[in-house]
């Protein structure tokens, strides 16, 4: 069986999870279903970075140590995750021991190796994203404060003893990789802003040690020294599949190279420079595809405590359920832009696509099958010029959500499903079951009728099992069929003639705008 790597970022166990953090792993999880749909054997790592100067000052500021601090953190992570109804494989968590035993390995490999070196580091150090800046990088807000250009936040003067990364020496080899593998970063406008605005200017040597703090993984052989959070979190895409430098386990032979490390577009310089050019140190293949995906923002601008406009998948998923937020996330942010998240624009996806296109035609189609046959859904072939159309488009979705997938265009694919549950719809209206009932010589035809209808249901539910995992299992038991593999959806006529569907259910309930309660 073919193996499938993906990860998502870490997340950074300072806080809460908003839900643009929260759309990463969603997003990650419906590759991954997917992916073992089409039968690979998938690996999906997630988890929480837990080093670094915020972390002990944000446990300072409560009064608890660091690790009180993040192993709070991490549970709220992993219970968001939970909530989510995502299928990762493991949860990771840098500050796990044997982490920071293989951490401190790295470290001196690549020291005795000359890839790092002591020096002393003066310059600009943000601390909200762990970053480093020369004098030149920095840029003058309007009231003359030196903020990052990252996040626009005021940075702080360093001076301080470290070891740095030669990254420098990589250079030349990274940018040819870059330019020879032209998948490796997603989508092409990122690759573009990494070459032309950070590789071919010249890279810096990175600081990859602090002694300012000591919430971090030591090095072994200089202890007032800790790890630099990049080194330590960008590792653990290899530590947790037991990757040494002595040379790793079975299951890092099986998954790695990594197929996809799915992050957020404002850290993919790190991923895209930092970390292919440890790997070459390393002398570790580099991953396949680096996606450094849109935000989720607010129809105001990004999300931020401050404005206070930060909103949380658990109040979304309490008022709306889990597959509604999942399939506002993964169909509202496009490939490439930014998706903007409104709550009335949730209500109205809810209210149109879920409950008006997915909901009544399941909840009509099984109501009809129950009013005119007993529940009894047969085949009985009496066919007619229209259901051609329908059924050419269910036995195309495969191919379609497949091509989209690999893409990850994972709106499109969602859109491609719902292109064949607009048409079985549309071919209610056409075929007018209401007034083949009333007729007596058209019975064999309702009957066929609606066999093509549930068999177009359960086809379009097998592609929704990736995003809606919850709604496609309530279809099946509604429509009754344990039919749901991808190879059931080749040809059409899959679902068992004669089988009794159950008594349907409400999947989405329409929601009254006018409520106060919205």
């Amino acid at each position: 069986m073919e193996k499938y790597y993906i990860s998502t970022a870490i997340a950074y166990a300072s806080g809460k999870p908003h839900i643009g953090n929260t759309y990463e792993i969603v997003l990650a999880d419906a590759i991954a279903r997917n992916k073992r749909l089409e039968g690979y054997d998938v690996y999906l790592q997630t988890g929480t970075d837990e080093h670094g100067e915020k972390i002990q000052n944000k446990a300072k500021e409560k009064g608890i140590t660091p690790q009180q601090y993040v192993d709070e953190a991490s549970a709220e992570i992993k219970r968001i995750w939970d909530l989510m109804n995502t299928t990762y494989d493991k949860f990771v968590r840098t500050t796990d021991k044997e982490h920071e035993e293989i951490v401190q390995h790295i470290f001196k490999k690549m020291y005795e190796q000359d890839d790092i070196y002591l020096d002393k580091y003066e310059g600009w150090y943000c601390v909200p994203d762990e970053s480093f800046w020369t004098e030149s990088q920095v840029v003058e807000n309007e009231d003359g404060v030196k903020v990052c250009p990252d996040c626009g936040r005021p940075v702080e003067k360093k001076s301080e003893e470290s070891y740095f990364f030669r990254l420098s020496k990589y250079q030349k080899q990274l940018e040819e990789y870059i330019e020879t593998h032209p998948d490796f970063i997603q989508p092409e406008s990122r690759k573009n802003e990494m070459l032309n605005n950070f590789i071919k200017p010249g890279l810096q040597d990175l600081c990859v040690s602090r002694t300012a703090f000591d919430w971090g993984i030591p090095v072994d052989f200089d202890p007032k020294h800790v790890v630099y959070v990049w080194l330590d979190a960008l590792t653990n895409y290899i530590t947790f599949l037991g990757y040494d430098v002595d040379g790793g386990n079975e299951n890092f032979k099986k998954f790695w190279p990594a197929d996809l490390h799915l992050i957020g577009k404002d850290i993919i310089r790190f991923h895209t420079i930092y970390w292919p050019c440890f790997l070459f140190s390393l002398g570790i293949e580099l991953p396949k595809k680096v996606f450094g995906h849109p935000w989720l923002i607010m129809a105001d601008g990004k999300m931020s405590k401050s404005l206070g406009n930060v909103v949380y998948a658990d109040d979304l998923v309490e008022k709306y359920g889990v597959d509604a937020v999942r399939y506002y996330f993964l169909h509202e942010i496009p490939f490439t832009n930014d998706g903007v998240f409104t709550e009335d624009l949730l209500i109205e996806r809810i209210n149109g696509d879920l409950a008006n296109i997915l909901g009544n035609l399941v909840n009509r189609t099984i109501s009809m099958s129950n009013k005119y046959f007993d529940g009894v859904v047969e085949n009985t072939n009496v066919e007619d010029i229209m259901d051609k159309p329908l059924k050419d488009l269910a036995t195309s979705l495969g191919d379609k959500v497949k091509n989209h997938m690999d893409e990850l265009r994972i709106q499109d694919a969602i859109d491609d499903v719902f292109e064949l549950l607009r048409a079985s719809n549309k071919y209610i209206d056409e075929t007018l079951p209401w007034v083949l009932a009333k007729e007596e010589d058209k019975q064999d035809r309702l009957k066929t009728v609606l066999y093509n209808l549930i068999e177009s249901i359960r086809i379009a539910a097998v592609y929704l099992q990736a995003f809606l995992p919850e709604t496609a299992e309530k279809i099946f038991n509604q429509i009754n069929t344990d039919l749901t593999t991808y190879e059931s959806t080749k040809e059409f006529g899959g679902y068992l003639s004669g089988t009794k569907v159950n008594n349907p259910e409400i999947l989405f309930a329409r929601i009254d705008v006018n409520k106060d309660d919205k």
